[in-house]
């Protein structure tokens, strides 16, 4: 959505990303879009600089403690081969002057009394300072790949990895670090980016990375490097949240979410989850992937006969594995699963705003409650009727959610009033996160490189887990077809390895079931959210549904 905005904007045209997802085919976003030369549609930029309160996200990070210098997502890209030292620099410095929070420095909670600043906040905050404050070229590393006796491509990015996260410094302002692999002028060497997480997000990595390019082509080509403008800052984008935070509407949420807390929650592991015990450095990791026939299915036909999106598909999977994990250990509980999910956070709540080119850390985090209410267990694993009832129960709890559950971040860690009624439920034991469609590792320049796998996880080994099981997937665009990849990180001192290795079985069959089921008469259909101008319940529809196929 995002890519297709901006590659709009290029041509002239104005849209948003929440019309893309409104107006569905090309006509339809037709008739909405403006001119971009037209008064109504030309936004004025806003600078960025200044305090940036803490975000719900930012917010939560600072609650679990331990220390957050390495904290960072990071990136290993192919590199042009006519790149160099110089003309990264200068490229680099354009994408650190145009997106503001790349130049931010944290500021942390007490720093403004003891400067004798007025009007201290909370907590820790950011601060902004003027484009050119922040010097690229000081960012930059060069690693020579023709040295003699140079170690092993992977053995280096692990290495200087390490080293570059090891640089990161909020409290000083340092956000970035780059370091150049060159392989010679005539090969093409790799490039690595490391970011500190409080300024960067997944789909950051989406307007960052070609913007990066574009100023490169530029200043290889002998012109200034000239980016398209940031309509909304993450400065004004965070003080949005704060106000809506208080909001009326937004406090009426807060039975809500009471509901999706208070749950029966039979543990995963062998004990409750401990922060000083279960950090980082004590995790570990299992990787499955799914083949490309049955990975295609799940991202299409799937999601299309249900009127459903991947994340419907794919979280009602993991309830069923969680949930019939728990049955077969006689900890069923009321058959339940309260999972913590993570968004890309960009959702319409900050009125006028347009993040389609912001880059910052806008994730949110909010937990459901899954209730597949699966009954006839042997049914649902012969790929039955009961496949569709639990996709279909689990798609309307996660639409029962108004923005895409963007207000629980907003009560639980902007709102004094009812952020300690939230607080007293504590944490989900489980994680989700959906994070969409890559392409796979290949050799055009600003690439993903293949020697990204040797990149550690982005942590400081003394940080404290965020769940006691999280699972994070992806899909990888290869030539035959997209490839799922799950990898299941859960605390090593509190649950064990083949309780983790039975949910991968489980979920995994979970989704090939749902893909058999999805191919039979009569699998598929409705639910109430998908029909706003009348109010039938899922029975209703299923009869009238059932008449249509007769």
């Amino acid at each position: 959505s995002i890519q297709l905005v901006s590659r709009a904007r290029k041509a002239g045209l104005v849209i948003t990303p929440r019309q893309v997802f409104e107006h569905k085919t090309v006509a339809a976003l037709a008739a909405v879009a403006e001119d971009l030369a037209s008064g109504a549609a030309a936004a004025v930029a806003d600078s960025g600089l200044g305090r940036i309160p803490a975000t719900p996200v930012m917010r939560w990070l600072f609650g679990r403690g331990g220390p957050l210098g390495r904290f960072n997502q990071s990136m290993l890209l192919n590199a042009p081969a006519a790149l160099t030292e110089e003309h990264l620099a200068a490229a680099l410095q354009a994408v650190l002057d145009r997106h503001d929070v790349l130049r931010a420095r944290l500021v942390p909670a007490g720093a403004q009394e003891a400067a004798g600043a007025p009007g201290a906040a909370d907590g820790p905050e950011l601060d902004v300072p003027p484009p050119g404050s922040v010097r690229a070229a000081e960012l930059v590393s060069r690693i020579d790949l023709t040295a003699p006796g140079a170690p092993g491509l992977r053995e280096l990015v692990a290495r200087e990895g390490e080293a570059a996260a090891g640089r990161l410094d909020p409290e000083r302002g340092v956000m970035v670090q780059a370091v150049w692999f060159d392989a010679g002028p005539d090969a093409p060497g790799r490039l690595l980016l490391v970011v500190q997480h409080l300024a960067v997000d997944g789909v950051s990595w989406r307007i960052l990375v070609p913007d990066l390019a574009a100023a490169w082509e530029a200043v290889a080509a002998g012109r200034e490097p000239v980016l398209d403008p940031v309509a909304t800052s993450f400065r004004s984008w965070s003080r949005g949240l704060a106000e809506a935070a208080e909001a009326p509407a937004r406090r009426g949420e807060l039975s809500l979410w009471e509901r999706q807390l208070d749950v029966i929650d039979p543990p995963v592991g062998d004990r409750p989850f401990d922060p000083a015990e279960d950090l980082t450095g004590t995790a570990r990791t299992l990787v499955r992937t799914l083949p490309s026939d049955l990975t295609a299915e799940l991202l299409t036909s799937v999601p299309a006969a249900y009127h459903a999106g991947v994340n419907d598909v794919l979280l009602t999977a993991f309830a069923l594995a969680v949930a019939d994990h728990r049955r077969r250990h006689d900890r069923a509980g009321d058959g339940s699963v309260l999972v913590d999910l993570e968004g890309h956070g960009r959702e319409d709540v900050v009125g006028g705003a347009d993040v389609s080119r912001t880059v910052g850390w806008f994730t949110s985090v909010h937990p459901v409650r899954l209730a597949p209410a699966v009954r006839d267990w042997a049914g649902l694993w012969a790929g039955g009727a009961p496949v569709g009832q639990a996709l279909k129960l689990v798609k309307e709890q996660l639409r029962a959610l108004p923005d895409r559950g963007l207000g629980y971040g907003l009560l639980r860690h902007l709102n004094p009033d009812t952020g300690p009624q939230l607080e007293a439920f504590g944490e989900p034991q489980f994680g989700f996160n959906y994070l969409g469609r890559f392409p796979a590792a290949g050799g055009e320049p600003w690439s993903t490189a293949a020697e990204a796998e040797a990149l550690g996880g982005g942590t400081d080994p003394a940080m404290p887990m965020t769940h006691l099981v999280e699972l994070e997937v992806l899909t990888e665009d290869h030539p035959t077809g997209p490839r799922l990849v799950a990898t299941w990180s859960w605390a090593g001192l509190a649950v064990p390895e083949a309780t983790v290795a039975e949910l991968a079985d489980l979920w995994f069959r979970a989704l090939r079931v749902t893909a058999e089921h999805a191919r039979t008469a009569g699998s598929g259909g409705h639910t109430p959210s998908d029909l706003s101008l009348v109010s039938l319940s899922q029975a209703e529809i299923d009869l009238l549904e059932a008449d249509w196929r007769l």
